[in-house]
């Protein structure tokens, strides 16, 4: 075998370390994008925040113009005073309170003062808040039980989830009788004790239990409770529809009760033991708004998500071109690792903004009309009007939230797949689902629409969609079918 050296010519795509961090940025989510600043911020020390957020970022300033700035005057100032009060030996078990008590320290001292005052407040005023186990066996050991008693309600209370609802009562029940060595209704009267503590509906096998024994703890004599009752117990199915005419028609009860019992079942807690789960509120912050400007629909960033950065001044006015020192090295790769960033991160904002814009002016109908009005989209539309790829038209729309006078969506959430009409035209699939809905919401309770129906009741409206695709949609609405919707007779 013969070896040779030859020139070949060629292209190639090179990912280089600035269009990687771009890429990295587009995708992160709002809570991601705020971890990776806060990172950078730390290890650069020539990134800071711009609280003024000038026009144009403070990267593009020369080390003249920095030298100018008013910014690095007062730091340098700020520096050499509070230097000049710091003693140059201190002990090693010295208190930084005690030796430093320079000029302007009296805020800042009086301010210490005031948090540890709330520190202390909030100290003395913690508490941990128990579990729904804990809060039943604390009960289980007040009441009058047996040693036998006492060992069935543990079971059964290590058997209620987190919801308050008693799982697997049939097993449970098998169970205890086998390794115990008693009846089932021992065991039963013990349940019927443990559902008489607090939380109100803790231990029911089913919903319908759980409100019941939530209704049996008000008076005899409260107005509607009669009828609740009836409902709860007969026609659980009907009080989805919360329609009280509806709810009337079904069960052949009065309306007026009607309405006074579902106010009651209105004031029950569904899931007892949802007050007792220790968990924080997640809340979601959008990332884009959408306002209706001068009758044009028009898009803005969250500020608070598109955090302006700049050059630290001081820092970059120390930096010499003729001098190839180990610290002017790091000065300088600093610089540039710092302007690489503040332009991937506008580049974020700028295309984040920009397909954003294009989503609104493709769903207007949406805005103005509703889900019914619902475009179809797909990725490849949006990368077509802007000349981008579909890659990053997805990395942008991922985990990125957009804020309309309808609501807050995810932005993926207006893309959809389209339907052929009857006229040869298209229709989403979102849309589909929410035509599916309405006519579901007003179909009569007794006779409920199947998917054949409702394929039937589409088609008439100029939406061709077969009978498995209707039941595709119903199912990723939560709706049951047509048999579970029937009440009970």
């Amino acid at each position: 075998m013969k070896t040779s050296l030859g020139l070949r010519l060629g292209q190639s795509l090179t990912m280089t370390p600035a269009l990687q961090q771009a890429i990295k940025l587009l995708q992160l989510s709002s809570l991601d994008l705020q971890q990776e600043i806060q990172q950078v911020l730390e290890s650069n020390v020539m990134l800071e925040m711009d609280a003024d957020a000038p026009a144009e970022p403070e990267a593009e300033a020369s080390a003249g113009e920095a030298d100018e700035a008013s910014g690095a005057p007062e730091v340098a100032a700020v520096e050499v005073s509070s230097d000049a009060d710091i003693p140059q030996e201190m002990p090693v078990d010295a208190d930084w309170g005690d030796v430093y008590d320079g000029a302007g320290t009296g805020s800042t001292s009086g301010k210490s003062g005031d948090d540890d005052d709330l520190q202390d407040y909030l100290q003395a005023n913690l508490h941990g808040q128990a579990s729904l186990r804990d809060h039943l066996n604390w009960q289980a050991g007040l009441a009058p039980f047996t040693p036998t008693e006492s060992e069935i309600a543990a079971h059964l209370i290590d058997a209620i989830n987190d919801d308050g609802y008693l799982e697997n009562w049939e097993d449970i029940a098998q169970r205890l009788q086998e390794a115990l060595g008693v009846s089932y209704d021992q065991v039963d009267t013990v349940l019927k004790t443990v559902q008489e503590f607090d939380p109100n509906g803790v231990a029911a096998r089913d919903l319908a239990e759980c409100l019941r024994l939530q209704l049996l703890q008000f008076p005899a004599r409260e107005p509607g409770i009669q009828a609740a009752l009836t409902l709860v117990d007969h026609h659980i199915g009907l009080l989805a529809r919360k329609d009280p005419a509806l709810i009337a028609k079904g069960s052949g009860l009065p309306q007026p009760q009607v309405e006074l019992a579902l106010a009651l079942i209105q004031s029950l807690q569904p899931h007892p033991g949802r007050p007792f789960q220790a968990h924080e509120s997640d809340y979601v912050a959008p990332d884009v708004f959408v306002a209706k400007k001068e009758g044009r629909w028009k898009v803005s960033l969250n500020p608070e998500h598109a955090p302006r950065l700049r050059i630290n001044g001081f820092y970059q006015s120390m930096i010499r071109r003729a001098d190839s020192s180990r610290d002017q090295l790091t000065l300088k790769q600093h610089l540039q690792e710092a302007r690489y960033f503040i332009n991937s991160l506008e580049a974020r904002n700028e295309t984040l903004l920009r397909v954003a814009q294009c989503i609104v002016e493709e769903q207007r109908a949406f805005l103005e009309y509703g889900e019914e009005a619902m475009r179809p989209l797909v990725l490849r539309d949006i990368a077509e009007q802007l000349g981008i790829h579909e890659s990053t038209v997805s990395r942008a729309t991922a985990n990125k939230y957009m804020l309309t006078p309808r609501g807050l969506y995810e932005l993926k959430f207006f893309f959809s797949s389209h339907v052929q009409t009857t006229q040869g035209g298209v229709c989403s699939a979102t849309a589909i689902q929410a035509m599916i809905k309405r006519l579901i919401t007003a179909e009569d309770p007794a006779r409920p629409l199947s998917d054949s129906t409702l394929s039937e009741m589409l088609l008439k409206e100029g939406i061709q969609v077969a009978r498995r695709t209707v039941a595709k949609y119903r199912e990723g609405l939560g709706i049951p079918p047509s048999h579970e919707r029937k009440p009970p007779s």
